[in-house]
């Protein structure tokens, strides 16, 4: 929570009172795919995404005027070496092997900070599918569905 949602609160208020004074600047903040869906096993994680898309979406809007954009990056799992770091490795989202690279999902979120788009869902096809299915399906559908990616143990499940 750290440093997902309070270290990204502090660091743009830090650099949005200079910014919106010179009257131009960019923000790019790292949401999540996840952001889009109950995260069942991981769903500090996945809350704290949500967090930081409503956040960048809230105060884009109130910064419409001033000069600076904030776009939401929302990659899927990609090659970072989260999973490790986060206990992972026995899920069938870590255990995934064709994880989106680092560097095209750095050049997408890049793109879409230059363009001023609110949000870019980065990465493989699949990504932007699974981002289209999030907005019609029921919450239980969907935390269903993240639960059979994200049990402890699911690596291994055929």
């Amino acid at each position: 929570m750290n440093l997902n949602v309070t270290s990204a609160v502090h660091l743009i208020r830090l650099v949005l009172p200079h910014m919106v004074e010179q009257g131009s600047g960019r923000v790019l903040i790292t949401s999540s795919i996840a952001a889009t869906m109950p995260g069942p096993y991981y769903a500090t994680y996945a809350a704290s995404k949500a967090f930081l898309y409503s956040f960048a979406e809230a105060i884009r809007h109130e910064l419409r005027e001033s000069g600076v954009t904030v776009t939401a990056l929302m990659p899927d799992p990609t090659d970072t070496g989260f999973f490790e770091r986060a206990g992972m490795e026995d899920t069938k989202l870590g255990a995934m092997e064709n994880k989106d690279d680092a560097a095209e999902v750095a050049r997408q979120g890049f793109a879409a900070l230059m363009a001023g788009k609110d949000h870019v869902v980065a990465g493989s096809l699949k990504n932007r599918a699974q981002a289209a299915a999030a907005k019609v399906l029921p919450e239980t559908a969907k935390a269903k569905a993240q639960a059979r990616l994200t049990e402890p143990g699911s690596a291994g499940d055929e």
